[in-house]
């Protein structure tokens, strides 16, 4: 019996074995604490050093720049909240960025600090000219992310960044949608701050990395201990800082092949509903010029005469047909909301809650995407007969 078609790799992807067996050796005989003087630990803090200056080498940065982090949540909280509980405690970001940077601002916002939230245009993205009219003597930090987790607009990051930093404001990126899809480097980037997440390119969850240029004074988010050069406290996950490694050095070298596969697969899927599906739904990712990242494509469907489509029921059964999807929406007390990204981009209440994100992977084959189209083909037409 085949197995389920997984296509929501922009949520998680699955541990590459290779991946696992760097890590093995560190869940078992060299378990060590990195911070024990002991020859159990000096191992183990040798693995966490050669596994940061390893990230980054590949990130353009020192390896004095790379903090470890629980994942790409708390990489963004660290950057959000750490540079703004100093003199300039203004934060500008955009109404399209991923939770864990909206969440942060609106606790900013409500402990008395100058936000600014920046709508998007119709495809997502902010533009430099923008950011830089948002600027204020008290801003603290730009942030915004690299490419959208629900739609896959990509951001002018580097343009941006340049603004901001002919006026003195350091600027995060949250990368977690493209370290490890692209071949990322912070001095092409132009940025101060990146965030990253290993379980994003087949690396085990539980693992991020905080990139901090070097003179950048950031206030620790999690303290506790010296760990980190006393920028995150807490003893480190050795085994987890060994995987990311070693994951983020595979999809280095296999960049340039998952991004033509995953390219290819876009297109194909793209074509594949226009083809199939007989109706009316809006194309929420923008495909043209280079504009989307080629992992995502995000659809939604606008009420059929006048009934909405109900978008939980449609990723049921889409489970049950046994194609994995997501929706890039909230799911709050049980009941799926629509998309704050779709909101942002123009798109009505109901037809925002009738979304499906596809995410592919370097495993996904054709057969994965043609199954998904027709299966989706049959359960709507099914819903709105």
């Amino acid at each position: 019996m085949p197995g389920p078609i997984y296509l929501d790799h922009a949520a998680t992807t699955p541990l590459d074995p290779r991946v696992l067996e760097a890590m093995r050796p560190y869940l078992t005989e060299h378990y060590g604490n990195a911070s024990s003087v002991h020859a159990l630990g000096r191992r183990a803090r040798f693995a966490v050093e050669e596994s940061r200056e390893r990230i980054a080498a590949l990130l353009g940065a020192e390896p004095g720049e790379i903090v470890f982090t629980s994942g790409g949540t708390e990489a963004n909280n660290t950057a959000i909240r750490g540079m703004t509980a100093g003199g300039r405690p203004g934060l500008v970001t955009t109404a399209a960025e991923h939770e864990a940077v909206l969440r942060p601002a609106e606790a900013l916002a409500a402990a008395g600090h100058p936000v600014t939230i920046l709508p998007p245009d119709s495809t997502g993205a902010v533009c430099a000219a923008c950011v830089s009219a948002a600027l204020t003597p008290g801003t603290g930090l730009v942030s915004v992310m690299h490419a959208n987790n629900e739609i896959g607009t990509l951001n002018p990051v580097a343009e941006i960044a340049a603004v901001c930093r002919r006026h003195g404001v350091p600027v995060h990126c949250d990368a977690v949608q493209t370290a490890g899809l692209f071949r990322l480097r912070v001095d092409d980037l132009g940025v101060d701050l990146l965030s990253a997440s290993a379980h994003k390119f087949y690396g085990p969850k539980g693992i991020g990395l905080l990139y901090v240029r070097g003179g950048v004074d950031l206030q620790p988010l999690v303290l506790g201990g010296a760990q980190e050069r006393r920028r995150r406290g807490g003893t480190e996950n050795v085994a987890a800082i060994v995987g990311m490694a070693t994951a983020l050095e595979l999809a280095y070298a296999e960049a340039d092949a998952r991004v033509a596969h995953l390219a290819a697969l876009q297109r194909r899927l793209h074509d594949g509903l226009r083809q199939a599906l007989d109706v009316p739904f809006v194309l929420n990712t923008p495909l043209e010029d280079g504009k989307a990242a080629p992992h995502l494509l995000n659809i939604a469907f606008p009420p059929v005469d006048g009934r909405a489509i109900d978008g939980e029921m449609l990723l049921l059964n889409l489970d049950l047909a046994g194609v994995l999807v997501s929706a890039g929406s909230a799911c709050t007390s049980g009941a799926l909301e629509p998309s704050h990204v779709l909101l942002a981009i123009g798109r009505d209440p109901a037809t925002a809650a009738a979304a499906v994100r596809f995410s592919a992977g370097k495993d996904t084959s054709e057969a994965d995407v043609d199954a998904a189209v027709d299966h989706l083909q049959r359960i709507v037409r099914r819903m709105v007969r």
